[in-house]
């Protein structure tokens, strides 16, 4: 049995403990496991390196991905790309192809199960948090500790100086970031892709609250949140990337100017930016990674092909992997009127 494995889509605290639980369960039963360097853009130029135990053994604790990735889309230039891809797997001679990634990773996944029948097994990632059918992504966990200790640091100093701080987020169609940040450190009000903001109604709120004795207040943002009124979310560049994705980013200044303007306040705003997604998983995203992995190198030997592993509870299931990338996991009412509770 010869596995290969790849990590695609954006890093994420908690792929490298993936990549060992596969290794492990893959040597465990006698096979052989080899990584693709950068995600597709290394099964396309057959760019590999070997997995083993050796050298994933103490991969645990460390954030990132020792195999690197990339945003390459097979599918961009599909009767270029594809091909290649296909002779790749065909001449390594694997038996099967594990992808570990998120809705752009496993949705290529998917397709080459669906299309060409090549053994994929998926394994979910994102720090946002979205993808259907896993209760939770390894590397979200991690990302909101991060976020919820910046803003408690802004806290203080926007606490010190009467401020008001904008704190944005990563979450481009789903605000599960911001939301449960949003809860964990009391914010005043929160920005979700899910909601439209009524900017009136926001800072009307901020200014109550100063009235009411309160000296300073805390906004989160999620980076893919939108006014009432607003066309789009707010991006960076223009540029596309190989699935079509443009770089978000500047709703949090956008929205702190609005507030300034709007109530007097004075307000600065934070970008926590790729500070959410770096440096070492937390212990949550380190046993769910493992466990994750463990269980992706079962479905392989199982040659239960198309198949995601998922966690359901505290155990690890799988489901088809088209199901979980057929439709967005955004935060669900009953989170939007938990967190909304606190902003009346």
């Amino acid at each position: 049995m010869k596995v290969g494995l790849l990590t695609g889509g954006g890093d994420c605290p908690g792929l490298n403990p993936v990549i060992r639980g596969v290794v492990r369960s893959i040597h465990n039963a006698g096979g052989q496991s080899i990584g693709f360097i950068n995600g597709w853009k290394g099964i396309l130029t057959g760019n590999t390196m070997p997995l083993t135990i050796e050298n994933t053994d103490d991969i645990v604790s460390k954030g990132g991905t020792i195999l690197g990735s990339s945003r390459t889309n097979p599918y961009k230039e599909k009767d270029r790309d594809v091909p290649k891809l296909l002779e790749t797997y065909k001449n390594l001679g694997l038996d099967a192809l594990v992808a570990i990634g998120g809705d752009d990773t496993l949705g290529v996944a998917s397709k080459l199960y669906t299309d060409y029948k090549l053994n994929t097994v998926g394994c979910p990632k994102t720090i946002d948090n979205d993808l259907s059918c896993t209760d939770v992504t390894f590397g979200f966990d991690t990302a909101i500790n991060i976020a919820v200790e910046a803003t408690e640091r802004v806290r203080t100093t926007v606490e010190s100086h009467r401020r008001i701080g904008v704190v944005e987020t990563m979450g481009r169609h789903a605000g599960w970031i911001a939301c449960e940040v949003a809860m964990a450190v009391g914010a005043d009000y929160v920005l979700l892709p899910e909601v439209p903001v009524n900017v009136d109604d926001m800072c009307a709120l901020l200014k109550k609250r100063r009235e009411a004795g309160k000296q300073w207040g805390i906004v989160i943002v999620s980076e893919g949140a939108k006014l009432i009124g607003g066309s789009k979310t707010v991006t960076q560049s223009a540029k596309i990337d190989a699935f079509g994705h443009e770089q978000l980013g500047g709703i949090g200044e956008q929205v702190a100017k609005l507030i300034e303007e709007k109530t007097g306040i004075e307000t600065r705003e934070v970008v926590l930016g790729h500070i959410q997604r770096g440096g070492s998983p937390t212990a949550f995203d380190r046993i769910l990674g493992t466990r994750l992995g463990l269980g992706a190198g079962r479905l392989v030997q199982e040659k239960k092909f198309g198949r995601m592993v998922a966690l359901a509870g505290t155990k690890i299931i799988d489901v088809a992997i088209a199901d979980a990338v057929g439709q967005m996991k955004t935060v669900s009412q009953d989170w939007l009127d938990d967190v909304y509770a606190f902003s009346k």
